[in-house]
């Protein structure tokens, strides 16, 4: 099991970790990890590892097995040995990005308050597809709704609740094809919002900005029919 670093703290964009396996395919594990593994729509981090005056590129990282973290090299090269300490360093950019799309994507999904049947998270730009038979008619009025929410500087936090409270309230779940991971009969919540001022509470396991100030301005880009069910909406961000 890898200590998951940037569930601690998203905006940690550097840390020592031991070295504790090499998988066949070429991957490393740590012991604690910055780099957030591909899941729920968004990508896997990047970034390096150093140590002993050299450094290897990181491609990307995924789940691995017993809930490990693998960091993929961008090359095949010889591997920091098993118990090696490296300094980890997140391609901070790229993340970034990827926090403000992803909460950008939550206040989406409010604007457009229909069932989500997929997503992605780029760096600069996101999308969502919905469960909707039209495109909706009011695009200026939901983009106007997303940009109050970023003026707004709403803080964005998280909470955990049990298996059994999601089952007692799924109408928290706003994904429609893929349910929220339940490791050790606990769930994650990320809220907008604080108190009887909050505009969304829903499962999710990625990595945000602290408030919503952070985003920037956003636009709404294309509107794509997907089938007769479905629409998918694209979000920029503007800045």
């Amino acid at each position: 099991m890898t200590e998951m670093l940037f569930r601690k703290d998203a905006y940690q964009r550097d840390a020592q970790a031991r070295v504790t396996a090499h998988t066949q395919e070429g991957g490393i594990v740590l012991d604690q990890c910055l780099f957030y593994p591909t899941g729920g729509g968004q990508p896997g981090d990047n970034g390096t590892l150093s140590w002993n005056d050299q450094t290897l590129t990181i491609a990307t990282s995924i789940k691995g097995e017993k809930d490990a973290i693998v960091l993929i090299p961008a090359e095949p090269r010889a591997l920091p040995p098993v118990g090696t300490v490296v300094e980890q360093s997140l391609d901070w950019d790229r993340r970034f990005g990827h926090m403000r799309v992803h909460t950008a994507l939550h206040l989406l999904s409010i604007a457009v308050p229909f069932g989500v049947t997929g997503g992605s998270i780029g760096a600069i730009r996101g999308r969502l597809d919905f469960d909707m038979e039209e495109a909706p008619q009011d695009r200026d009025a939901i983009e106007a709704a997303l940009n109050d929410y970023v003026s707004a500087d709403m803080r964005i936090s998280e909470e955990w609740i049990t298996s059994a409270e999601l089952d007692a309230n799924p109408g928290m779940v706003k994904t429609l094809s893929v349910q929220p991971p339940r490791g050790a009969g606990r769930i994650r919540l990320v809220r907008i919002g604080d108190g009887m001022d909050t505009v969304d509470l829903q499962p999710c396991g990625g990595t945000h900005v602290a408030r919503t100030g952070e985003i920037g301005a956003l636009r709404l880009g294309k509107i794509e029919k997907k089938g007769r069910m479905n629409r998918r909406i694209y979000l920029h961000l503007d800045t």
